[in-house]
């Protein structure tokens, strides 16, 4: 699991002072960023050393209660697919400790060298992501 912390700022809100919806996308996006780095693999170091990136496929999001200007919220982010090109990573929005939306996100790994392909996740990537399930598989 990956965390990443930010405060709603005046822009994020509609004229009701509510998050508009789609600013929950955006941190999605970016609490995705934060779980690679995380992980030990940057977007962008990825991208410029080997032409990777994580495109995504499809995305979703349940709002329980609304968000408000300068509250403090943390994602949290934990991987709950991992197919061989493919993986599902879950996204829960918490303001102090109540959950405000729950979302997901599904990306493939991809080379964009040439025409954009989607590739498996390498192994050492793999385990990172979910070290349980690796760990269960080697007994």
């Amino acid at each position: 699991m990956a965390e990443y912390s930010f405060q709603v700022r005046w822009g994020d809100t509609d004229a009701a002072g509510i998050v508009f919806y789609p600013n929950f996308y955006k941190w999605m996006d970016e609490a995705t960023h934060e779980y690679l780095s995380a992980l030990g693999f940057p977007s962008s170091k990825l991208y410029a050393e080997q032409q990777i990136g994580v495109p995504l496929l499809e995305a979703n999001c349940i709002f329980k209660c609304p968000l408000f200007f300068e509250d403090s919220v943390v994602v949290q982010s934990t991987v709950e697919e991992l197919q061989n090109k493919v993986f599902k990573l879950r996204h829960a929005f918490i303001r102090g400790e109540q959950i405000v939306a729950e979302g997901y996100e599904l990306r493939a790994w991809t080379s964009f060298e040439g025409k954009p392909k989607a590739l498996p996740v390498p192994e050492d990537i793999r385990k990172k992501m979910m070290p349980k399930t690796h760990q269960s598989m080697k007994r």
